[in-house]
Order: structure tokens, then C-alpha cells, then sequence
């Protein structure tokens, strides 16, 4: 792992400050010494942010990224990391417009390093609108800064993640949970070790410069493993239901149901490593889930930590 001081003083624009991954990221960074400059739309979701920098050590923008002149929000940057994503809206222009024009900025602005968050999966070719424009957006981002890193998480888990949690409240409420895809294989990835690699990847650009990195755990699970170990967790035993293809199909369809079309063809096609350089080759050491869970699903147990016989005597 990169020196915790390389990155003292050094003006970092992150892009996405105010999502799971961003924030986490932020931490990271502040941490090493970095001085942040966090563009997002909603800096009120990141001023939890605020009391980890010293003064003068972080700053907001207000800014839409598909909107703002890339120029002026990178101006005077030493290096800029963009984690804006989303599975909703105009994806080409968040994924693929938006980043290739930071990046034109940041290399006209003489910044070193260039971090892209993409996502395991990625690919131009791809069917779904969001593996598309991830994989369009990697082509874009190199085209304008060719020494760029590109990071490509696999599903992304931690103690205020949208993952872990949204799976963990369905079992705490409901005897019976149908689910989507139960073999489809993941390769969860601790968020820490998502923040590590984006700070560790910036300070070298001689060496992480131009390269794609899968950031994928230690452990693969099916979907329906993944729900009996978060039942586990919550000392539950829920009956699991896999649903067939056609239903989940039908129900991905409709508006309002937990799962989208294009994710749920994401899921179908699994989420696992590929052979890529990852999480090791940037010096972090990847984290399993069983390291973690017990402790975070305390609050969605029957009657919370005083309901855990587990540490009585």
C-alpha cells in the first residue's frame, strides 16, 4: 500500500463525494493528507465529511457534472477521481460524456493521475444500457488521459451500503423471501478496500497509469447463499424462494420493484473476477464478508444485540 503521506497537499478532485463509494473514498483520501475538492450534486448528503478534514482541507461544489464546464471544475488539480454512477437516467451522459470531458480537462490542466470508478462487467458491447456505457466510458476516459486508471468494483458491500442492507430489511420483515437469479455467482468487495484502491492508485501514475483493475473480494457466493448467510446473520430462518426465469422477468418489468431489467440482466450474468490485475496488484489486501456481517446485521435481528445468546455464558 501506497505511504500514507504521498498525497499531503496534493488538490484531488472527486466527483460523486456524496454516494457510498465516494464517501468512502474521501475518507481514504483526507486520511493520507489529500486536500479534496468533492463536486456532487447534493453536498448536503457529504457534510458528514466535514469534521474528518482539517481547516482548509476540503471544499464543496454544487455541480452536475453533464452540465458544468469540466475546466473549471478541475482547474488547479493535482489529480481527479470520478465515481459518478447511476443505473437510472441519461447514462450516456453521467458514464460516458461527462467523464470523458473531466478527463480532456484534466489533462489540458496538467493533472498527474486520472482514477475512473467503472464496474466489473463493463463492456461497449454490452446489451444493458449500464455495462455499455461503463465499458463507453473506460474507451472515452483513455482516449483523453491515457494514463488514467480505471477500477472496475464487483458489488460493493459495507456497514451503510444499499446491498447488504436492502436484502437484510426484506428478511427481517417477511417469513417467506422470493429470489432472483439463486446461482448467479458474485465477488463481493469490502468498500474500504474500494476506498484504498482509489487512494492508492493516484500517487503512481508511472505505475497504475493507462492499466484496468478488477476490485473483486476474496469469496464467490451464489444469490441464494449470500441471503441464508444475511439470515445467518440476523439469527433468522426464513424460507427462500428462487423465482424462474419468466416471473422474475415479469416482475423486473414493472416500475417500482426492487430490481430493474438491466439489473437484473446484470445479475443473471454474474459478477465475479476475470483474470484482471486487482485489489493485490495495488497493494490492498481484500476482506471477506464473514469478517463483518455478524456485527452489522445486529440491528436487523428480533430484538437487536439483546437478542444475541451467542456471547452469554
Amino acid at each position: 500500500m501506497a505511504s500514507t503521506d504521498t498525497l499531503s497537499g496534493k488538490l484531488v478532485v472527486l466527483v460523486g463525494g456524496d454516494g457510498f463509494i465516494g464517501s468512502h473514498a474521501a475518507q481514504e483520501l483526507l486520511g493520507r493528507g489529500a486536500r479534496l475538492r468533492v463536486i456532487c450534486r447534493h453536498p448536503e448528503r457529504a457534510v458528514k465529511l466535514r469534521p474528518l478534514a482539517n481547516l482548509g482541507q476540503i471544499q464543496f461544489v454544487r455541480a452536475d457534472v453533464t452540465k458544468t464546464d469540466a475546466a473549471k471544475l478541475v482547474a488547479g488539480a493535482d489529480a481527479v477521481v470520478y465515481l459518478a454512477g447511476s443505473f437510472t437516467g441519461d447514462l450516456d451522459a453521467l458514464h460516458v460524456r461527462a467523464p470523458a470531458a473531466l478527463a480532456a480537462a484534466a489533462s489540458a490542466a496538467g493533472a498527474s493521475a486520472f482514477v475512473l470508478g467503472s464496474a466489473n462487467g463493463a463492456d461497449a458491447n454490452a446489451a444493458t444500457d449500464y455495462a455499455r456505457t461503463k465499458g463507453e466510458g473506460e474507451q472515452a476516459v483513455l482516449a483523453a488521459f491515457p494514463k488514467a486508471t480505471v477500477l472496475r468494483p464487483s458489488v460493493v458491500f459495507g456497514p451503510d451500503d444499499k446491498f447488504i442492507n436492502m436484502f437484510a430489511a426484506l428478511i427481517a420483515s417477511a417469513p417467506v423471501l422470493p429470489v432472483f437469479c439463486p446461482e448467479a455467482k458474485l465477488q463481493p468487495v469490502f468498500i474500504d478496500d474500494v476506498a484504498q484502491a482509489v487512494a492508492s492508485a493516484l500517487p503512481d501514475p508511472a505505475r497504475f497509469g493507462g492499466k484496468t483493475f478488477e476490485l473483486v473480494g476474496p469469496e464467490v457466493v451464489t444469490m441464494l447463499e449470500l441471503n441464508q448467510r444475511i439470515a445467518a446473520g440476523e439469527g433468522r430462518k426464513p424460507l427462500f424462494a428462487p423465482l424462474p426465469e419468466i416471473v422474475s422477468t415479469v416482475i423486473a418489468a414493472v416500475p417500482g420493484t426492487p430490481i430493474s431489467s438491466d439489473q437484473l440482466a446484470l445479475l443473471r450474468a454474474g459478477n465475479v473476477g476475470t483474470g484482471l490485475p486487482g485489489l493485490k496488484a495495488l497493494g490492498v489486501t481484500a476482506r471477506p464478508m464473514g469478517l463483518f456481517l455478524d456485527r452489522w446485521l445486529v440491528r436487523y435481528r428480533k430484538h437487536g444485540r439483546f437478542g444475541d445468546k451467542r456471547g452469554l455464558a
